[in-house]
This record gives structure tokens, sequence and C-alpha cells, in this order.
């Protein structure tokens, strides 16, 4: 009965929050959980209260029942709302995206944060914003196509939707949420050194800007511009870019400089993907032999195995790429991770893995690796399809030894309902059985619905941009094993879509 299920929904909620009061309580009777609308600027100065407020925000019991509690708030939602409201938010969330995607180009994060909790009338904000803008900043406000008016409702937007705060007609701050994408560069910096901004940060703001949203309603076969050119696309990224090529090898073209520096520090940014540094549970890094060989398959700028460069001395890195990736890598991290890198520990190479096999590599001590002990894939195999999938795994098959590992970093998706067939309730469930995230009973969906939506939508972000997609546990491990590794262990942290993969040589 709906009501049974409403209350029951209600009733969720009310114990997932008792479960997290449970534990900013035991560190301290008085710790609060942060406010929504207090930002929190990670490059800023904290008292210990608010750090060990938002430190345990991340914490494992906290973060579950924080899934369910969103969870079930959108099971309610969309019960209760009339349906006819919830498709018009949904239809048109693609507004609400480009608006976010508007606030983090146009620096509104940084420029807010400078003006501090009382914020900023939208007349000013617009000088600011146009003033970091090379070819606007002699622009008088109001004279372009974006007037005060068109900022203030484009904000206005995004504070209904509890990105940033009204805090009087046409004022606007920032908030928790908003705060998340701040790059921590002075407005002064920016103002000087706009590509700059992404550098040694967390990767979050850089992601923001390479979200493109390029699906396409219009079929590729009644697209106009495709009959005329008799082009063969791949995807609708194709279309919406006017180009041949894959995503890849486009943004390594002449022109797309910026665009590439972004997407390596946006990659840093799918950390939050997991929990934070769950990298270091994902596999048991302390059980591998000293002087042991992890390969980073297409890892960017190393944004995750430069996490288990860090925490193991005892292993050594080598992060494999793209030459335009690999060649900018140590500089995108500026001085940081320079000790890092000039031991040796982690260091870079340039590699196509669709061009030739994997060779041998020799490392800075001399040693050369025939073949590493583990080749990690992290955000890889989303990226192409199921058969361009298999010619990456069967490279790296024939160049595995017996012992060598292969670890998959991806989001796994559940069903959005109870596998009955692939249940396995035994001590030992096979790594392929898709887990029930909702607590026994409950109406919730066995993904938790509304509360792990954002994979779903990547899905299909992957479909538009690569002709890819995310997969099942069972699609993975079929997947694998059609290329000769065999999958022996998937770790996640509750209630998470994400998932390390952990497979050997059949």
């Amino acid at each position: 009965m709906t009501f049974t299920s409403l209350r029951a929904l209600h009733a969720l909620i009310g114990t997932a929050i008792d479960d997290m009061e449970r534990v900013y309580h035991a560190c301290s009777p008085d710790l609060d959980y942060p406010s929504i609308d207090k930002p929190y600027y990670k490059a800023a100065q904290h008292t210990p209260e608010e750090e060990l407020a938002e430190s345990l925000a991340s914490d494992e019991a906290v973060a579950a029942a924080a899934k369910r509690i969103v969870a079930a708030c959108g099971h309610l939602s969309h019960t209760v709302n009339k349906p006819w409201f919830g498709l018009v938010e949904d239809v048109h969330g693609g507004i609400t995206a480009e608006c976010i995607r508007f606030m983090e180009t146009a620096n509104i994060v940084e420029i807010l944060r400078e003006a501090g909790p009382e914020g900023l009338h939208v007349d000013s904000l617009l000088k600011q914003i146009l003033e970091l803008r090379p070819k606007a900043r002699n622009a008088a406000v109001g004279d372009g196509p974006l007037t005060p008016a068109h900022l203030g409702h484009i904000l206005r937007l995004l504070a209904t939707s509890h990105y940033l705060r009204e805090v009087k007609p046409n004022v606007f701050a920032n908030n928790r949420v908003s705060s998340y994408i701040d790059s921590g560069k002075s407005v002064a910096y920016l103002r000087e050194a706009p590509d700059k901004k992404y550098t040694d940060t967390d990767g979050v703001a850089a992601s923001v800007g390479i979200t493109y949203v390029v699906l396409s309603l219009v079929s590729v076969g009644d697209d106009q511009k495709t009959k005329k050119t008799k082009k063969t696309w791949a995807a609708p990224f194709n279309i919406a870019f006017d180009t041949p090529l894959e995503y890849f090898p486009w943004l390594e073209l002449p022109g797309n400089e910026a665009r590439l520096t972004r997407f390596g520090h946006g990659m840093t940014g799918t950390r939050q993907w997991e929990a934070k540094n769950f990298i270091l549970q994902g596999f048991d890094w302390a059980d591998l032999p000293e002087g042991s060989v992890l390969i980073d398959v297409g890892g960017g700028i190393g944004g995750t195995s430069i996490i288990v460069a860090e925490a193991h001395p005892h292993l050594r890195v080598v992060v494999e790429d793209r030459e335009p990736v690999v060649s900018a890598a140590i500089s995108a991290w500026g001085p940081r991770y320079a000790p890092l890198f000039e031991s040796g520990r982690m260091s870079y190479r340039a590699r196509d893995f669709f061009r030739a096999p994997w060779d041998p590599l020799t490392l800075r001590d001399g040693r050369t690796v025939t073949a590493p002990s583990v080749f990690m894939l992290r955000l890889i195999l989303h990226d192409w399809s199921d058969d361009d999938s298999r010619r990456i795994l069967t490279r790296l098959r024939a160049a595995a030894r017996p012992e060598t590992k292969l670890l998959v970093g991806d989001l796994l998706l559940p069903f959005a309902c109870r596998d009955d067939a692939d249940a396995d309730t035994s001590a030992s469930p096979s790594p392929a059985a898709e887990p029930s995230f909702a607590p026994d009973g409950s109406p919730l969906l066995p993904n938790l619905g509304k509360g792990n939506v954002h994979g779903y939508l990547l899905d299909i972000m992957m479909m538009g941009m690569f002709n890819a997609r995310e997969k099942t546990t069972a699609e993975m491990s079929a997947l694998l094993l059609s290329a000769g590794w065999k999958v022996t262990d998937v770790r996640r942290t509750p209630g998470n879509l994400w998932g390390y993969t952990t497979a050997v040589p059949v």
C-alpha cells in the first residue's frame, strides 16, 4: 500500500539521520553536520571543529546513511510529486547543467569567495566576470548579450537548486555546494594566469568543465550535415563538434590545448566517484614485494596512481598515456610531487595502447621490466566499445606473467530491480553477482535510485561521447573473461557504485 511505503521511506530517513548523528556525537556531543548555507573552501584555514565535521561527512557509515536519505527522498518525491513537474524538471535538466558549467567557467565561485558571506550584487558580479575575460575587459556592463538581469536569472536557478544562496534580492553568495568547485585561486591570479586555474587542485572544477552534453535527439541518419558530407559518425559527440575523429585524437588537435590540460586535471577530479583514497583499499598493495611495478594504463597525469605511489614507497609506478598527455604531466602537478618524480618512484611513458603491443620498459634504477606486477585500467574501459576494450585487454593479457594482476576501476551499475536469479546468499558470493544496496524489506530500489542516479547519467553520457557505456558486474566479468582475464575480487564501499575489480590471467 502506498501510505505504508511512504511511512517506511519516512522512517528510513529518520533512522539514517540517527545513524549519522551517532557518529558525530561519538566524536563530540556538540558536533553538528556541516550546513549547506556555509561554504567550506578546501584551501582555507578552518577550526578543528569545522575540519572534523567535514571529514566525518566522508566517514563510511555517514556516507552510507546519506545515500539512503537521498534515495528515500528521491523515491518520496517521485511518488507524491505531480508527474508533470517531475517530467519538466528532468527533461530540462540540461539547463541546470549548463548553468553550473557557466558558474565554473565564469569564475563566479572564486569571485563570490572573495566577496564573503554577504555576497555580491549581480551588477558588481558581472563587472568582475567581464574583467576576467580578456576580450571583454573594456566592455561596459549591459553592452553584451549577458546583462545583470540575465545573470540574476541564471544564478537564481542555481540558488533554487541549492548551488548558491540568494542572500538579498539579486545578491548572491556561495554555499557549501558551490564552494566544492572552488579552485582556490585568487581573482588576481585568474586575471594574470587564467590557463593555470586547475594547476595544483583536486580536479573538481576541471571535471565540471569537461562534462559535455552532446546527446542529440536527431538521429544520425536524418542529420543534414551528415548527408552532405557523407561522413560516418561514431557518436553524437562527432555531430556536436563536426569531426570524424574520436574524442581523444580530437582533444589533441591544435587549438584544443586548454581543453587537453583541463581534461587531465578533470580526471584527477574523478577521485570523487569513490570514497576518499579508496584506491588504497581497492587492492592489497602492501602484499606486493619490494620493487613491484604498477603500470597505470591510460592514466593521464596519474591522478589516482600518485596516491598509491605516495602511500607505498616500496612500489614503482609508471603512468602510460599518449605523448601530448605525458609530456605535460609533471608540469601539470606543479612542485607538490617533485620528490616523487625526482626519486623515480613515479614516472611516465608515452604509449598508445592501440598502436602497439605492450613492450618491456627500463626503470631509472636500470631494471628492465618485462611484465609488471599490476596493470591498472582506471576509467578506461568505459571510454571504449566492447570490441575496442577487448583489444586493450588482450594486449595486456599477452604481456602478463601468470602472477600479474589486472585492476579495473570503473562504475559497476546494479539493476534497478532485484536480481533473484543472480542472488547468492552463500558465504562467498560470486564477484559477478549484482548487489542490492537497499536495507532488507525497505521500499527503496536495490540500486538506491536517486541516491545513485549520477552513475546512470554518466552511463548515457559515455554512449553519447564514445559509443561506449558503464557496465554491470556481470558484463564486466564477461568482458574480462573474453580477453583472458578471470575476476577474483570486487571491492566497493557500501552503497557506492564505484568498484575495483581484480582479475588474473586464465
